[in-house]
């Protein structure tokens, strides 16, 4: 993927710990639109020993206007891209390559299962406006807390629930007890589940090994994982990967 430079043209926070920057200029020239709702560039930031590259959802792409928006998750002044955006200015350059992606709602499923958390928001947010009109969309979202809650859209029947950390016994099982306590509505369902490593690994366990889903019907990846730095997540991200496997094996028995 040939990287190309976009300019910040600018920010606005939609939450307390999420900023949008949209990217524009000519660098961006010959960007070639998504065809994937989950969508993602490689954007690569100034760090004191060179350039570092972080994977980023695209929240929307406008040809016409030939601006990239991108939604950042920030929580303090840990990371890269997360400080980076939160003191972006207009005029500020990141390089930008991409796009690549997998995922787009299945237009002849019968209805719609999206589940994850701020890291996966951008993705889930274009995905819900490329349903079909009136399917029915099952959205389950965890986040801090009331604040950070942002409006979604989608031309589907949004059965949409957010399930706060603030507060909760235990969140990190919120996902999980989320997607076990819903009765499936009947017919194929495409389904896309992305975020934090160990909650998207249990909600898989629970969707292949438990309710039997198909393989092929289901996205799922984990973004990030609690605990490890974005680098050291990447080092071990395919071993983790590939443990999965025996978690379905286990929970199908």
């Amino acid at each position: 993927m040939a990287e190309m430079v976009g300019r910040v043209e600018r920010t606005e926070w939609l939450t307390p710990h999420m900023v949008r920057v949209v990217l524009g200029g000519e660098g961006l020239t010959g960007f070639a639109g998504p065809e994937h709702t989950d969508a993602y560039v490689k954007l690569t930031f100034p760090g004191r020993d060179g350039p570092i590259p972080r994977r980023y959802s695209v929240r929307r792409w406008d040809a016409g206007s030939c601006r990239l928006t991108v939604d950042f998750v920030v929580h303090g002044s840990d990371g890269v891209a997360g400080p980076w955006a939160a003191r972006a200015c207009a005029g500020d350059l990141v390089g930008v390559a991409g796009p690549g992606g997998a995922f787009r709602p299945d237009p002849d499923a019968d209805w719609h299962l999206m589940v994850g958390d701020e890291s996966a928001l951008p993705a889930i947010a274009a995905s819900l406006e490329q349903v079909p009109p009136g399917a029915l969309t099952v959205v389950r979202l965890v986040c801090d807390g009331p604040d950070c809650e942002v409006p979604l859209e989608t031309p589907g029947a949004l059965d949409l629930v957010w399930l706060h950390r603030r507060g909760a016994t235990d969140p990190e099982a919120l996902l999980l007890d989320a997607v076990r306590q819903l009765a499936f509505p009947r017919g194929s369902v495409s389904a896309f589940v992305h975020g934090e490593a160990g909650e998207v690994r249990a909600v898989r366990r629970h969707l292949l090994g438990e309710r039997g889903m198909d393989r092929s019907a289901l996205s799922v990846s984990g973004y990030w994982r609690r605990h490890m730095t974005d680098e050291s997540w990447r080092q071990v991200k395919r071993a983790w990967n590939a443990d999965q496997e025996a978690d379905v094996v286990a929970a199908a028995r």
